[in-house]
């Protein structure tokens, strides 16, 4: 963990904790080199401008990531959170100063086994900012867990499918086309990423719930997991094995690196 390149101080540490006012970005690094890295570059800056009404140095940010990841033995999934830690609860208006904090942990093998997916009906605050304010996206998770699912499909009050907890849906129709739901939603660099290696156009539209058992397949997408099968979404159930599933993941995995 390292807070501009330096070990943090808990002081630091818990003003994040406290203020709970940042944004951040994920990526899987593999030796040195990170698919979508100007994407999540781009990300940072435009949250930066929207959360703290400021610039951030990117070149300073992309420093940050590389002393991070000098020592990984292995792939690592690294978090580069932006925060002030000087900002009181009291003042979040103030004059910012971004700082960066870079931590980094295992990545999990991918593929990773089938999901199943519990809907609840939420939107997160600011869905298009990847912001720190995780716990509404998580205690729907949990809750989900608790109930026998492995994760949360949201939705809106009339049944509108928009995304899961930390990723994006997307549904494989009969002309084997990938559609995402048209909703307020964080467009997740890794549904960037296979869009554009597939040579196509983001296709989006509204999906209700009962529209699900017309699609195919289903799949998530994160930095984390890749391409990740749906095994099913509340009663609809889908194959896991259509072929469509292995040749998004293989496009997803073809796209070279950008180093860091």
């Amino acid at each position: 963990m390292l807070l501009n390149g330096q070990p943090p101080t808990v002081d630091q540490i818990s003003r994040l904790a406290l203020v709970n006012l940042g944004h951040f970005t994920s990526m899987r690094v593999e030796d040195g080199g990170v698919r979508g890295l100007s994407l999540h570059l781009e990300r940072l800056a435009r949250d930066c401008r929207q959360v703290f009404a400021t610039e951030l140095d990117l070149d300073r940010v992309r420093q940050y990531l590389r002393s991070a990841a000098a020592d990984a033995s292995g792939p690592i999934v690294m978090r580069a959170t932006v925060y002030d830690p000087r900002l009181e609860l009291g003042k979040p208006g103030a004059a910012a100063d971004p700082n960066v904090l870079v931590t980094t942990t295992s990545a999990a093998p991918v593929p990773m086994p089938p999901l199943r997916l519990q809907t609840a009906v939420f939107t997160r605050e600011l869905a298009r900012v990847k912001h720190i304010g995780l716990f509404g996206a998580v205690h729907h998770r949990a809750a989900a867990q608790r109930n026998g699912y492995d994760d949360v499909l949201f939705t809106a009050a009339d049944g509108t499918v928009s995304e899961a907890a930390t990723a994006n849906i997307g549904f494989i129709d009969a002309d084997n086309r990938i559609i995402w739901p048209k909703a307020d939603v964080l467009a997740g660099t890794t549904m960037r990423l296979l869009c554009q290696a597939r040579d196509e156009e983001v296709l989006t539209k509204h999906i209700a719930l009962s529209d699900l058992p017309q699609y195919r397949a289903a799949i998530l997408t994160n930095v984390a997991i890749g391409v990740r099968a749906v095994h099913s979404v509340d009663e609809t159930t889908w194959s896991t094995d259509h072929p469509m599933i292995a040749e998004l993941r293989a496009d997803y995995e073809s796209i070279p690196t950008e180093r860091l």
